[in-house]
């Protein structure tokens, strides 16, 4: 975050995510959405978030891609399908119909990867208070964002402590489902004590209080800003002016 890209608004960021995700759904080529992938990959390279863009990537939206052209090109059936061995055949039609999804997928998840990768909770909050969004708004959304990378945190914690303790967390599939239910419980109210403590810390801190509030911490928009938002608007009028490919 600390590169020139990750330094852009907020707000800017927000713009070309909207882009790319606008043509790529009315885009039909699979081409296009590879080169909106390579337009992530660009930015991702020059943020320097490339190798965590990776990890993210295959982890996530690659098992669920390959799942689905697994599915379409040698599970589902289709008028063309031709049988290679047992219930598996292959079909050219699901072949075009998984390249299609799938490649809308890898546009339109990458660049979110992106986005919160390079762009901080802080800065979003910054930038909805500056829009003049209401605090609990802001809160829920900021909340939301949090959530994950919270509650992985909190069952890693849990898990190195019944490990500790000589639970068994590691090795096969059937011992990890036995250590994942003693630590279900934890996790849960754990969880529900921390939001407790999160509500008990605004009301401290006046968040219902109805006076104006100041802020530490604020972000400007700089001239490079409103050259990307204006470049982004003009090459989706020029995409929709030139007919969607």
């Amino acid at each position: 975050m600390d590169s020139i890209v990750g330094k852009w608004h907020p707000s800017t960021k927000l713009m070309i995510v909207l882009t790319v995700i606008i043509v790529s759904m009315f885009s039909t080529l699979p081409t296009v959405q590879y080169v909106l992938f390579g337009v992530v990959l660009v930015l991702s390279l020059f943020s320097g978030t490339i190798t965590n863009f990776f990890n993210t990537f295959f982890k996530s939206v690659f098992v669920i891609v390959l799942f689905i052209f697994l599915v379409q090109v040698f599970i589902v059936k289709n008028e063309d399908s031709q049988s290679l061995w047992w219930f598996i055949g292959y079909s050219q039609m699901g072949m075009d119909t998984s390249v299609g999804l799938t490649s809308r997928i890898v546009a339109i998840s990458s660049i979110i990867i992106w986005f919160f990768q390079v762009t901080s909770v802080k800065d979003i909050v910054a930038a909805l208070e500056k829009a003049r969004i209401s605090k609990k708004v802001t809160f829920v959304i900021a909340a939301t964002i949090q959530l994950i990378p919270q509650m992985s945190k909190l069952s890693q914690t849990i898990t190195d402590a019944q490990r500790a303790r000589g639970i068994e967390t590691e090795g096969s599939v059937f011992i990890r489902m036995k250590a994942f239910v003693p630590m279900m419980g934890p996790l849960v109210l754990t969880s529900i004590q921390q939001t407790d403590e999160r509500v008990l810390t605004l009301e401290a801190r006046g968040f219902s209080a109805p006076m104006k509030k100041t802020t530490y911490y604020s972000i400007k928009k700089t001239p490079s800003d409103y050259l990307i938002v204006i470049f982004c608007l003009a090459a989706l009028i020029v995409y929709f002016v030139g007919g969607p490919l």
